[in-house]
């Protein structure tokens, strides 16, 4: 479903701020795939997920989505295939417009055979119902409001649907449950499993929880230096613990994990 050929990308080149954030780095996911990302600060997380969803074009190597190559197709156009969440709850919708308004921008963006300006039919509406019912936060009984009134959690939940109301090639979560209380964070990965399960979604998801990395969906990647340093599934990752992870990164990374938000995870 996905594959990274060897891209690279550097920041500032040629100055005295010169960052290589992802350097050599190649992945393939095959469809289905739900990878847990695990690393330091600047280790290259998020660069990553930038350079799938299209925030910039790599310098080197290739990118390629459902035997297409997207390597130089702009953001705009890889947003109606690849569903992306972020870290802050905040982003993702528009605070001044209702649910249903929120939903008809997701659903008629990502929707083939619909204009992006068509109107929204009672069918599409009876449709947002049902998937709102699906998040059992009564966010059904309350479309005609502006999502600025909902909690982190409620926004984060819509942000979810909204990204997955037309199921994307690939779904990108970048720690979108670490903003939230605990019990708004364990109802968003709930969420979060049973959709990409339902849906069959191609997903990788950047956490801190050393934990959920391992738990949560079926391959686990640790990443440093803007490389991936480590890859499992399978009986590998099964028979796993979080201390046998660390030293493995260790062994593959040349150096211990140094982020304490991660080993407090433990």
């Amino acid at each position: 479903m996905l594959r990274i050929e060897n891209i690279s990308k550097t920041f500032n080149a040629g100055t005295v701020n010169e960052k290589r954030a992802v350097s050599g780095l190649s992945l393939h996911l095959e469809p289905g795939d739900f990878v847990t990302i695990v690393g330091s600060n600047g280790a290259g997380k998020s660069t990553l997920f930038h350079a799938v969803a299209g925030g910039f074009y790599v310098d080197e190597g290739s990118i390629t989505l459902d035997g297409k190559d997207i390597t130089f197709v702009p953001e705009y156009k890889r947003s109606r295939v690849i569903g992306r969440l972020f870290q802050d709850p905040l982003r993702g919708t528009a605070p001044h417009m209702t649910i249903e308004e929120n939903l008809a921008l997701a659903y008629l963006r990502t929707s083939k055979g619909k204009a992006p300006f068509s109107r929204i039919s009672k069918k599409d509406k009876a449709f947002f119902r049902e998937k709102l019912v699906l998040l059992d936060m009564g966010l059904e009984e309350r479309m005609s409001q502006p999502v600025g009134l909902l909690s982190g959690g409620q926004r984060q939940a819509l942000t979810l649907l909204m990204s997955t109301i037309v199921p994307p090639k690939v779904l990108l979560l970048d720690e979108h449950t670490a903003a939230l209380d605990p019990g708004a964070a364990e109802k968003i990965l709930a969420l979060t499993k049973e959709i990409v399960a339902a849906e069959h979604i191609t997903c990788m998801m950047v956490t801190h929880n050393m934990n959920q990395a391992l738990s949560v969906g079926n391959r686990t990647l640790m990443m440093a230096e803007g490389r991936i340093v480590l890859d499992i599934s399978g009986k590998e990752r099964e028979g796993m613990s979080v201390d046998g992870l660390l030293a493995q990164f260790k062994e593959r990374a040349g150096r211990a994990l140094d982020n304490d938000r991660i080993l407090l995870s433990r």
